[in-house]
């Protein structure tokens, strides 16, 4: 990739994943090979990076310790 070339526009991925007790807003965009994400908590957002979609979501859900798997399972499958 030449330097002087702008970026492509980056995709930003919406979702909304649910738990029993309450939902978690969640963006996910790629960014040169990597994954960024973002999920929103009282406390502002938290962020995490991966190698995959999945474990930057991982990383940025962990503050929601004890529902991070209920939170993932409500993500809904993307087709490739």
């Amino acid at each position: 990739m030449n330097p002087s070339e702008p970026l492509p526009p980056a995709v930003v991925h919406h979702y909304r994943l649910r738990s029993s007790v309450f939902w978690v807003d969640v963006r996910v965009l790629q960014i040169d090979g990597r994954w960024i994400s973002s999920a929103d908590s009282v406390d502002g957002p938290t962020l995490g990076c991966g190698t995959t979609a999945f474990d930057a979501l991982w990383v940025a859900l962990n503050r929601f310790d004890g529902v991070v798997g209920e939170l993932l399972a409500s993500l809904p499958s993307v087709e490739s």
